[in-house]
């Protein structure tokens, strides 16, 4: 299979310069409140979206989708921000492990927790807590455009998390926000290599301009 250039391209940035990066171009990506489940996850990848509402009655399902998920997305679940329903367990976990998933972003919170955490697999949500989605939740779409922490997230758009949480990268604009990201990381290693010389912080910080690298153009 041939590598997605820009994921491994988002794969060597970190969420904070990414972050400063979608500043710049006046882009929101940062995904508010979405967070690791260990602070160790790293994940880079495109987004496989699907939408949750409240059950009806008959309830419909909490979604058997998992083997459908191309080897390298990033299960995208927007579950409305829900914090009493899970939609995300072990079993769940152990597929996605086992198929090649790059990792799982929730607006809402997962459960099993100590699976992932045993496995290495990503999950990155709001929270955790034990009580499950079925009965309370259902699958309303797949492949459409969701929210997650207050970003818009399509099919395909590029998701890079970490300690620090998860940014969203849409696609049509990934090429410059990589870009303008990678200009960032050099100018702040300029900037530490010339401390490491000797140089005053902030003149190193007037010199490469280390004011103006958020600053929207």
């Amino acid at each position: 299979m041939e590598q997605d250039k820009n994921v491994a391209r988002a794969a060597r940035l970190d969420t904070a310069t990414l972050s400063d990066a979608l500043d710049n171009l006046g882009l929101n990506g940062q995904c508010y409140r979405i967070k690791p489940r260990d602070n160790g996850f790293r994940m880079a990848g495109r987004a496989w979206t699907l939408l949750y509402g409240p059950a009806g009655n008959p309830a419909g399902t909490v979604g058997d989708y998992i083997d459908d998920v191309p080897p390298g997305s990033v299960v995208v679940l927007d579950n409305g921000g829900r914090d009493n329903a899970t939609v995300w367990g072990d079993i769940l976990t152990e597929i996605a492990h086992r198929r090649g998933i790059a990792g799982t972003v929730i607006d809402g919170v997962c459960r099993d927790v100590a699976m992932c955490l045993k496995l290495g697999y990503p999950v990155f949500a709001k929270d955790h807590w034990m009580r499950t989605g079925k009965d309370r939740v259902q699958v309303e779409a797949t492949g459409v455009p969701v929210n997650i922490g207050d970003v818009r997230v399509a099919p395909g758009d590029l998701l890079r998390g970490d300690a620090d949480g998860v940014v969203v990268i849409p696609r049509d604009l990934e090429d410059r926000v990589l870009d303008v990201a990678e200009g960032i990381e050099q100018a702040e290693e300029a900037i530490r290599e010339a401390v490491r010389g000797g140089m005053r912080l902030d003149e190193a910080r007037r010199q490469f301009k280390y004011h103006q690298l958020q600053t929207k153009v």
